[in-house]
């Protein structure tokens, strides 16, 4: 197969990278549906290590598949970041503030 050029990245032959993106990305996913609901760990643990497989997770995504190290252009990629993590903190910091709440009214 010959390479092609596009403005952000280069295809050169079979997509490799993208197959082990999703050969990690399923492993990772089926390691934390195993950890959760096939062992008597303590939920602390469970919870520790489900949270580390996320991370791992993220990090597949990013450079697997969003091709994070690819571009020519990195200024606007630490503002997405922050931008993301900002997201991820306010969706999870706001789910945990309303469900404590909700357990205190009820």
């Amino acid at each position: 197969m010959e390479a092609k050029e596009h403005k952000f990245h280069r295809e050169e032959g079979f997509p490799w990278k993208h197959i082990l993106g999703l050969f990690l990305s399923l492993l990772l996913t089926a390691i934390a549906f195993w950890l959760a609901l096939a062992t008597h760990q303590p939920p602390a643990l469970v919870i520790t290590i489900i949270v580390i497989l996320g991370v791992g997770q993220l990090l597949v995504q990013l450079y697997l598949f969003m091709h994070f190290t690819e571009s020519d252009d990195r200024a606007w990629q630490v503002p997405a970041i922050y931008f993301g993590l900002f997201i991820v903190f306010c969706v999870v910091g706001g789910s945990i503030w309303i469900m404590t709440f909700k357990s205190i009214v009820a």
